[in-house]
């Protein structure tokens, strides 16, 4: 199982624009799920053993937040001619398999994904109410294998310094997963 690290995009960036189809079908907008105080972009997919590793804490994280004002997305990047698995049809499976409560979306041009800087799957982007990057980094320490267990307790730290105002804590660990799978001669150039 090959770790690739999120890319740690520079603290302050601007949240980009996106307008990407969800699992229902209805195109979905940054605007759209912008929460007032924070907004989350995950980057996910269906067959990672990260996200699956992860897969009933995002869940659970996504109602324990459904209330707050915070924005969630989801989206899926991966080339779906090389991992069909990972398709919209397959998607919408996963999102209610999952109990996701968030729009899952699809970004069939990897162009949103470049945009967001987003390395692997999972990777995580919380933006402050002004739209500005304030937390990149892990869910939490667990791993697949490594026996921790999973809490969510980084990314809800630093949600939670978000909406309190404040900013989150300065240390922030890369999230570790497997690398966003690009379709050929479409790789970022900021690995």
């Amino acid at each position: 199982m090959a770790e690739t690290p999120s890319t740690m995009a520079p603290l302050g960036s601007p949240a980009p624009d996106f307008a990407l189809p969800n699992v229902d079908g209805r195109t979905v907008r940054r605007d759209d799920v912008a929460g007032g105080r924070a907004l989350l972009v995950m980057f996910l997919c269906n067959h990672c053993p990260f996200v699956k590793h992860l897969r009933d804490g995002i869940a659970a994280f996504g109602r324990d937040y459904a209330d707050r004002p915070l924005g969630i997305a989801a989206i899926s990047a991966n080339d779906v001619e090389a991992y069909p698995a990972d398709g919209p049809e397959k998607m919408a499976e996963e999102a209610k398999a999952a109990g996701y409560r968030f729009p899952y979306l699809y970004d069939a041009t990897q162009e949103v994904t470049k945009a967001y800087r987003a390395a692997c799957t999972p990777d995580f982007f919380l933006y402050d109410a002004d739209g500005r990057l304030a937390y990149r980094g892990q869910f939490d320490a667990s791993r697949p294998g490594n026996d921790l267990p999973v809490t969510g307790a980084d990314l809800r730290a630093a949600v939670d310094a978000v909406l309190a105002g404040e900013a989150p804590a300065a240390a922030q660990t890369a999230s570790i997963g497997c690398n966003i799978k690009w379709k050929p001669g479409n790789e970022p150039d900021y690995f």
